[in-house]
């Protein structure tokens, strides 16, 4: 106690200068702003396209840190953040730990599909993939039901298109409809498909047939789950890289903050150079809300 009372006294103490101020604040306000984003909440934008429509890219999140940290462990269905299992991560603990939680890999978002123990098995029936867990067949209404056009010269980013609408009037990206037409022909000249239809299986990136079984950690001394993404055409999932490592997984997307249809992750940049329609790029019906 007189430890604790002789560091109070020297934390209080009179006279001090400006810049031993702002040290024992950054003493104080770093361990906090830490502790927050570890195992509190976190803040997240969406980069891709492979959780379509659920979350579109330009989107900012919310995800609930606490509830895996301490409560519990991953639901089937919910939509999860986790760091990239395809990062080449350090044998030494302390720059292993450095990554996972400090400063690393890349985020990824995904669904849950199977928890550990589980089986999982990926079919193609009458041309549609399909899944089962533990031999019942998967319900699931998240899936983009629109299909896929690519947005340039490459499949690197294609876009959700709603046949319903023109490109110019599209209800979740700003398409050019003379640019996507002329991408169109140059892929049909050259014998590559310049649409993916929603419920067909994948071409290239992994397969839709697949047979795991998930380890546990009280079998396996690891909790392994199968993710994916909702717009199955589009994402790099299980189906790619395999089961996910529980110990990645670090938080659930529970509220989506704003919906922006960016063409750069900072906003500001867009202001810049688009400022006249830079408000009305906001999807204003998709913000301030819940995501399940």
């Amino acid at each position: 106690m007189e430890k604790i009372k002789n560091f109070m006294n020297w934390w209080n103490r009179p006279h001090k200068s400006v810049l031993m101020e702002y040290v024992q604040a950054f003493i104080v306000i770093i361990p906090i702003a830490f502790a927050i984003r570890t195992w509190g909440y976190g803040l997240y934008e969406v980069p891709t396209g492979s959780m379509e429509i659920t979350l579109l890219r330009g989107e900012r999140f919310v995800s609930d840190k606490f509830t895996f940290a301490f409560l519990r462990k991953p639901h089937r269905g919910e939509i999860i953040a986790f760091n990239s299992p395809l990062f080449n991560y350090a044998s030494s603990p302390v720059l292993n730990w450095w990554q996972h939680y400090v400063w690393g890999p890349e985020n990824w978002t995904k669904r849950v599909i199977g928890l550990p123990g589980d089986h999982v098995v990926g079919k193609v029936e009458d041309g549609h993939p399909v899944i089962y867990i533990n031999d019942e067949k998967l319900d699931e209404p998240y899936i983009n039901k629109l299909s896929l056009i690519p947005t340039t010269l490459s499949w690197n980013e294609p876009r959700s298109y709603d046949p319903d609408y023109s490109y110019e009037d599209q209800p979740y990206y700003r398409m050019n409809g003379a640019s996507i037409k002329m991408i169109q022909k140059m892929f049909k000249e050259n014998n590559i498909p310049s649409m993916r239809i929603s419920g067909t299986p994948l071409a290239d990136g992994g397969s839709d047939e697949f047979d795991i079984q998930l380890k546990t950690k009280e079998q396996d001394g690891i909790d392994q789950y199968w993710v994916m993404g909702d717009n199955r055409l589009g994402s790099g999932d299980s189906r790619m890289f395999g089961p996910l490592d529980g110990s990645y997984i670090h938080g659930r997307i529970v509220f989506r903050l704003f919906s922006f249809d960016a063409d750069s992750s900072w906003l500001i940049i867009d202001l810049i150079k688009h400022p006249i329609e830079f408000f009305s790029r906001f999807r204003w019906s998709r913000c301030l809300q819940t995501v399940s």
